[in-house]
Parts: structure tokens; sequence; C-alpha cells
């Protein structure tokens, strides 16, 4: 319990503390570079409050342009890793009840992170529009391909179809992530964080052209499941 009540109270009052900068800094950046690296620190500063550290391999893979990033989703964690160690500056694609948190989603907003509503089809085909759009600008974005966090650690197979659509048509690559380690911090459902090592495991880039959808997602799949023995 020491560390559950740490980890919220630590990242709510860091969010409190720094949510009138950060509404101050998306004014003067139209791209939501500043903010996204604002939420970076306290990604981390959250990371710290709950006892984990985060070990990144893979570096080399991160490409120089534009991509379209996947990972693995198990634990409200993976969240907080990607985002204060994957040294990109990406946009997330986020459901759209996480912009109903208070002061939270305003912070996501101005980030210019993506909402995404699960459950009607066509916002979420607006949504990846706007990701497209994203990308085109020259930033990448992150996507979780099982839609969900996965009740069990196990990586949910087929993916949902929408980000490598996605790729395609922006004519970028996929670049797989695997996270692991967050499932025992704290599993879907769970409500006692536990401190540990988080794993974030960049594979290779994966170019989408010569590939139809089956065939990108299963070589996606392949590669994050290659990324939990490495």
């Amino acid at each position: 319990m020491y560390w559950t009540l740490r980890t919220v109270l630590g990242s709510y009052l860091y969010i409190v503390v720094m949510i009138v900068p950060h509404v101050i800094a998306s004014l003067f950046s139209k791209t939501g570079d500043l903010p996204h690296l604002m939420a970076r620190r306290w990604a981390r500063f959250t990371l710290r409050c709950s006892g984990c550290r985060v070990i990144l391999k893979g570096v080399e893979n991160i490409p120089q342009g534009p991509a379209v990033y996947m990972a693995n989703h198990v634990s409200h964690f993976d969240v907080f890793a990607l985002l204060g160690y994957l040294e990109v500056q990406f946009r997330w694609t986020v459901k759209k009840e996480l912009f109903r948190i208070p002061l939270l989603g305003l912070a996501m907003r101005r980030a210019g992170y993506i909402l995404v509503d699960r459950f009607n089809h066509e916002k979420a085909m607006e949504s990846m529009k706007r990701a497209a759009a994203t990308i085109r600008a020259g930033t990448s974005v992150l996507i979780f391909p099982e839609g969900t966090r996965s009740c069990d650690g196990e990586l949910k197979y087929p993916f949902k179809k929408g980000g490598f659509h996605l790729a395609r048509e922006a004519g970028v690559p996929i670049v797989p992530v695997t996270v692991s380690g967050t499932y025992r911090i704290l599993p879907k459902g769970g409500a006692i964080v536990r401190p540990g090592t988080i794993t974030i495991v960049v594979g290779k880039p994966i170019d989408p052209a010569g590939h139809d959808i089956p065939s990108l997602m299963e070589a996606v799949y392949t590669a994050m499941k290659l990324g939990y023995t490495l």
C-alpha cells in the first residue's frame, strides 16, 4: 500500500504543480513538442515515486523520421515507461475515457494527443485521419495495437487493423516495441503497485511496402514476441 499511495500522490501532485506551466508552454508550442517533453518528466517522476527502474534496449533501431510505433499493453505502467524513456517525439492515440480525467485530460489535449472512441467506428476513423496528419507533419504516433490492456499479461492477437492501415497510407515504417515487467508491477484490474524493473525493447523498423495487412500484422506480432527474449 505504501508504494501505491506514494505513486498516486506523487503523480497527481506533479500534475497539479505543473498543469499551469504545461498549459502556458502549449501556447508557445504549435507542434505540442514542448508539452510532450514536460509530460516525459511527469512520467519519469511517477516511476521514481513507484520505485520502478527502466531499461531501454534497441535504441539503434529508432528511425530518423516519423514512424508508427506499436507496443504491447498489459498495464498503466506501460504508458509511464514509454512516455518517460522512449525519447521520441510521438503522439499517443488515447481512449476518450482518459480525456475525462481532470487536469490530465487537459494536459493531453494541449500536447496534441489523439482521442480515439473505441466504440464508434466512424469517429475512430476520424482519429486515424488526425494521426495521419500528425505523421505528415513529421511527428511519430504510438499505438497499442491490441486495443486495450491484456488481462493475463500475454500478447493479444490478432491486432486491431487501424494502425496498420495508417502506416501503409502514410508510407512510414512500423517500429515494434516490447514492454515487459509492468504486469507484475500493476496488472489490469489491480490496485496495488509493486516496485520492479521495466524493460523496453525497440525492434527493427518494418517497412509496410510489399505487405498486405495480414502479413504486416504477423510481422509486427513476431517482432514483439522476439522482444520478450532479448
